[in-house]
C-alpha cells in the first residue's frame, strides 16, 4: 500500500499525480521514473529479474516511510502510544543493513565517475535513510515520554550503530548538504546519553558521551562544548568510576588517570575555548573547574583561571574575595591577605562592600599576630557594615575582632595599651558567645583568651563548655584543659586529663599529648616517668616517618625506571 503525504495530512489512497508525492520521490531518488523513456533506457542496461526485484524494494520501502510519516504525526500530536504502535511495525532491524550501504554510497566524496561506477537502483536515497533514521529517533522519544528509559536507548542506539558503521572515521561537511541524516544523527547523539541517565546506567551515559567526542560528527561549537560540559559533569559527580577503554588511551603516561583527571581536562579545554571567543562565558564550566581543582588540591590553577576572566564577568571585590580564597588554600596566606586588603581600600570607596571578603580578610589576620591590626580594620568593617540582612555575620566579626585584639596585646609595648586591647578582646569575645552560643570555637578563643589573662576558673569553665560541645574527641580540648590545670599547679588532674584524652586521641593528637605528659612530669620533679614518656613520642615519631620514607624511595625509583 502506498501513502500520499501532504504537509501533516495523511490519507490512503491512489498514488497521486503530483511529483512531490512520496512514492514519485523515492522511485526518483533511486534512479527510477515513472518515464517511459527512462524505464526503456534501464531495460537496456540490467536483466528484468532485477528490475522486478528493485521494484518490490521499493514499494516495501514507501510502505516503511508511509509508517515513518504516520508516526511523525502521531507524535507531534501527542499521541504517544499511537506513535509508538506504528513505528513498530518498520523493520529496522531488516531495514538497517539498506540503510547503511545507502550512506556508505550516497555519502562518498564526490569525484568524477566512471560510466560503471554507478550507484545500483536498489541503493536506497539518502531522503529515506533520513526519514527513517528520524522514525527511530521518534521512537526513542515517544518511549521516554512514556518512561521506558531503557528501551528509548536502545532504540537510540541504533541511529549511532548505524551512522558510525557506514562513516567509521567521523562525518564530513557535505554530508549535511542534501539531507538530514546529519541534523538526526546529532540529536541522537545528545539524547542518548540523557536515556542512560534516567535509566540509571551512567557507565553507559559517559560511554555515549566519549562516542559523542571521540570522532568527528560536525558538531557545532555550541553543541560540542554541551556534551563536554555534561560528560565533565557525569564524571564529577556521577558516582561511578569509568576508566577511559584501551582503545582511547592514546597519549600514554599522559593519558587521564580517573573520572576527576578528564573532567579537569575537559574542563580547560572549554575555559581556552571561552579565552578564544568560540563559546561565551558559562558559570557552570567554571563551578564545575573550581570544584575539581579544590578536590585535587590545584587552588593555584585555580586562581589562574579566576584571573584569566574577563572583566565584567565579576565585580572586582568578588575577584578579589575569589583569588585570596584560592591562595589562601594553597598555603600563600601573605599574597591571599595583600589581596584583600584592597577590598577596603580607597579604590573601593563608591563600591558596595564585599562582607564575606572583609570576614576572611579579618581571620587570616587573626592567624597572625603580625596582621592584628589589619584584622581589627577588617573586623569592626564588618560590624560596623552588617545589616539585619547580614546580621549573622557580627558574631563571627566579633570573634576575630577578639582574637585579633589579643594578639595585639601580645605583641604591644606599652602596659596601657596591652590592657585596653585585653579589656576589648574579652569583650569581644564575649559578645561573640552570645550572638553564637553553639559554636565551640568561639567557646574555644574566650576559653584560652582567659587563660591567658591568668582567669584561671573562668577559663577552665569555657574550656569544659568547649569539651561539651564537641561531638568527638578534640586533642586541643585536652590540652588546653591541661594547660589551665597545670597553671593552677593541678598537675594530678591536668596529668589525668592527659591519660583520659591519650586514650581517645588519634595519632597526630598523641605526639602533642605526650610532649605535654613530660612536661608536666619534670614539673613536677620526676624526671625518670619523663624519660620514659619522651622515649615513646620518640618512637611514635620514628614509625610515623618509616612509611614515608619508603614512599619517597618508591617514587624515586620509580622516577630513575621512567
Amino acid at each position: 500500500m502506498l501513502c500520499a503525504c501532504s504537509g501533516e495530512q495523511f490519507k490512503f489512497e491512489d498514488a497521486p499525480q503530483s511529483p512531490e508525492s512520496l512514492a514519485t520521490r523515492d522511485f526518483s531518488a533511486s534512479g527510477l521514473s515513472s518515464r517511459t523513456g527512462d524505464w526503456e533506457s534501464k531495460l537496456e542496461d540490467v536483466q528484468v529479474d532485477e528490475v522486478e526485484s528493485t521494484l518490490k524494494e521499493a514499494l516495501s520501502l514507501n510502505y516503511e516511510e508511509a509508517r515513518a510519516l504516520l508516526g511523525r504525526l502521531e507524535y507531534q500530536r501527542g499521541n504517544f502510544d499511537a506513535a509508538l504502535q506504528v513505528f513498530q511495525g518498520i523493520d529496522i532491524k531488516g531495514l538497517t543493513p539498506r540503510m547503511t550501504r545507502a550512506i556508505i554510497e550516497r555519502t562518498r566524496q564526490r569525484k568524477p565517475r566512471s560510466k560503471g561506477d554507478i550507484i545500483p537502483p536498489s541503493v536506497m536515497s539518502m531522503h529515506s535513510v533520513s526519514l527513517l533514521l528520524e522514525a527511530i529517533l521518534l521512537k526513542a522519544k515517544s518511549l521516554e515520554e512514556l518512561g521506558h528509559f531503557t528501551e528509548a536507548a536502545k532504540e537510540c542506539k541504533i541511529i549511532l550503530d548505524v551512522v558510525e558503521a557506514a562513516l567509521p572515521n567521523g562525518m564530513h561537511e557535505g554530508v549535511a548538504e542534501d539531507c538530514k541524516l546529519q541534523e538526526m544523527f546529532h540529536k541522537a547523539l545528545e539524547l542518548l546519553p540523557n536515556l542512560w541517565t534516567k535509566a540509571g546506567f551512567l557507565s553507559e551515559a559517559i560511554t555515549a558521551y566519549r562516542r559523542a567526542l571521540v570522532k568527528p560528527w560536525n558538531l557545532d561549537p555550541l553543541r560540542l562544548a554541551s556534551v563536554q560540559k555534561d560528560l565533565a559533569a557525569m564524571l564529577l559527580y556521577g558516582g561511578v568510576e569509568k576508566s577511559l577503554p584501551p582503545h582511547l588511551q592514546v597519549w600514554g603516561s599522559t593519558t587521564p588517570n580517573g573520572n576527576i583527571e578528564e573532567a579537569i581536562l575537559l574542563l580547560l579545554v572549554l575555559m581556552q575555548k571561552v579565552a578564544y571567543g568560540e563559546i561565551k562565558w558559562d558559570a557552570d564550566i567554571m563551578d564545575h573547574l573550581t570544584f575539581a581543582l579544590s578536590v585535587t588540591g590545584q587552588f593555584e590553577l585555580l586562581a589562574g583561571h579566576v584571573e584569566l576572566a574577563l572583566p565584567g564577568i565579576y565585580e572586582r571585590a568578588e575577584r578579589w574575595y575569589l583569588l585570596g580564597l584560592c591562595y589562601a588554600a594553597a598555603g600563600q596566606n601573605e599574597v591571599a591577605l595583600n589581596l584583600l586588603k584592597k577590598v577596603s581600600g580607597q579604590s573601593e570607596a563608591n563600591h558596595k562592600c564585599h562582607i564575606p571578603a572583609l570576614l576572611f580578610g579579618a581571620k587570616l589576620s587573626s592567624q597572625d599576630p603580625r596582621h592584628a591590626h589589619y584584622g581589627i580594620t577588617f573586623a569592626r568593617n564588618v560590624i560596623d557594615l552588617a545589616d539585619q540582612v547580614n546580621e549573622h555575620f557580627k558574631g563571627q566579626a566579633h570573634k576575630f575582632l577578639g582574637v585579633c585584639y589579643g594578639n595585639a596585646a601580645r605583641i604591644s609595648i606599652s602596659d596601657s595599651e596591652r590592657a585596653l586591647f585585653q579589656k576589648v578582646s574579652l569583650t569581644s569575645l564575649n559578645s561573640a558567645a552570645l550572638n553564637m552560643k553553639e559554636d565551640p570555637e568561639v567557646m574555644f578563643k574566650l576559653s584560652l583568651e582567659n587563660a591567658v589573662q591568668r582567669n584561671l576558673d573562668v577559663a577552665f569553665d569555657n574550656a569544659m563548655a568547649y569539651s561539651n560541645m564537641v561531638t568527638e574527641n578534640s586533642g586541643r580540648g585536652w590540652r588546653l584543659l591541661a594547660l589551665i590545670l597545670s597553671a593552677d599547679r593541678r598537675f594530678k588532674d591536668a596529668e589525668t586529663i592527659l591519660e583520659f584524652a591519650l586514650d581517645e586521641a588519634g595519632r597526630l593528637d598523641q605526639l602533642e599529648l605526650l610532649r605535654l605528659r613530660a612536661v608536666l612530669q619534670i614539673a613536677q620533679e620526676r624526671p625518670k616517668q619523663a624519660i620514659e614518656t619522651y622515649r615513646i613520642l620518640l618512637s611514635l615519631i620514628q614509625a610515623q616517618r618509616e612509611p614515608q620514607s619508603n614512599n619517597s624511595e618508591n617514587a624515586k625509583s620509580s622516577d630513575s625506571e621512567v
